[in-house]
Order: C-alpha cells, then structure tokens, then sequence
C-alpha cells in the first residue's frame, strides 16, 4: 500500500472523528445551555403586570407584586401633590438625581401622570415595607402631613419616594419602569414610550 493511500485514510479518519466528536459536544452542550436560561416560574415572575386603576380613590393606595416585589400604586390628591413643594429643603436628594427612577419620571412628582405615584414598596436601606401614613406622618416629620415610614428603623420618605434627611434609608424609592395604556390601565415593568 502506498503512502499517500495510508495518508488519503488518515485524514478521512481524521475529518470523520473530528465530525463526531463535534457532534457529541454540541449534543451534550444543549441541556448545559438550557440550563442556563430561566425557568417558567422565574420568566413569569419576570413579566409586565397590567393594573387597572378605574377605581383607585383619591388617596388611596393599592399594592401589586412584580419580580416578587411589593410596587405600590397611590393616587394623590391635589393637596398631597401641591404640599411635595413645601418640604424640599429636608430632603436628602429633592431633585432626583440618583437613579432611582426613570428619565421619564424625573420630575417634582416622580411620576409619569402627577396624580398617580407608582413606586417599589421597599425601602433603600435594609429592605423593609415602609407603612402609607396617608394623614399621620407628621408624627415623624414635623408639619409633612402624607408619607411612608418605615417602622424598622425609622426611615421617612414623602409622597413622591424622596428620602428625608438625618434617616437610615440612603436613597429614594425605586420608580419602576411603567406606562399607561389608557387613562385605567397601568402596565408596571414596561417603559413609557418616549413621547
């Protein structure tokens, strides 16, 4: 047998195991990678939560879970809205600046619609669930009638998210991304398309 026949086999032989061997790793590859991805329960938990908010009073606060997280939706009155601007001066960060909100809700609400306040129930220091004190905060902050405090350590915040200052909690609430589909439905974990 000559020696380019030997060497004619040798590199079929070759081809051939490198083509199996290949294919073996990219069959044993699959359920490695599919491992990866996030399971059903984790994408449905992961998933925009549409809220209908028709019937949310003034004043009131309703709370929805998204990514296993308290979001909490008030609708503000024009007092509680008109009274955001009387107690800038004992806010840790008044004008937003950290990001904790999105470009869309930077602004003295920190909302999209003035009236209605959507914001992550939790609070930036530990993690606790701050309490809605609708008519009592000014137990905590002298003359800040509507608020949320949190009753861990002491935390305040107003009714637009914004930390006071001299407490625990670093930052303001988180503003989650969200839109309105209509002037009812809410849509939390979806930016509003820019206008």
């Amino acid at each position: 047998m000559s020696s380019s026949a030997d060497f004619g086999r040798r590199r079929i032989l070759a081809l051939t195991t490198i083509a199996v061997g290949g294919a073996g790793i990219a069959a044993a590859s699959v359920p490695f990678l599919k491992s990866w991805n996030p399971s059903a329960k984790a994408k449905a938990a992961s998933v925009p939560v549409e809220v209908n908010i028709s019937k949310l009073e003034p004043g009131q606060l309703i709370k929805v879970m998204w990514r296993g997280r308290p979001v909490w939706v008030v609708k503000r009155p024009q007092a509680m809205l008109d009274a955001l601007a009387q107690h800038e001066e004992l806010l840790r960060d008044p004008q937003s600046v950290e990001p904790q909100q999105p470009k869309y809700a930077q602004n003295p609400w920190r909302s999209i619609k003035p009236e209605i306040f959507v914001a992550i129930g939790i609070c930036t220091h530990l993690g606790c669930s701050p309490n809605y004190q609708p008519d009592s905060f000014s137990e905590h902050v002298d003359q800040v009638i509507a608020g949320f405090f949190c009753p861990c350590h002491g935390s305040g915040f107003d009714m637009a998210g914004r930390v006071f200052q001299g407490v625990p909690a670093p930052l303001n609430l988180v503003v989650p991304p969200h839109k309105f589909v209509d002037d009812n439905l809410l849509v939390i974990g979806v930016d509003q398309e820019p206008a």
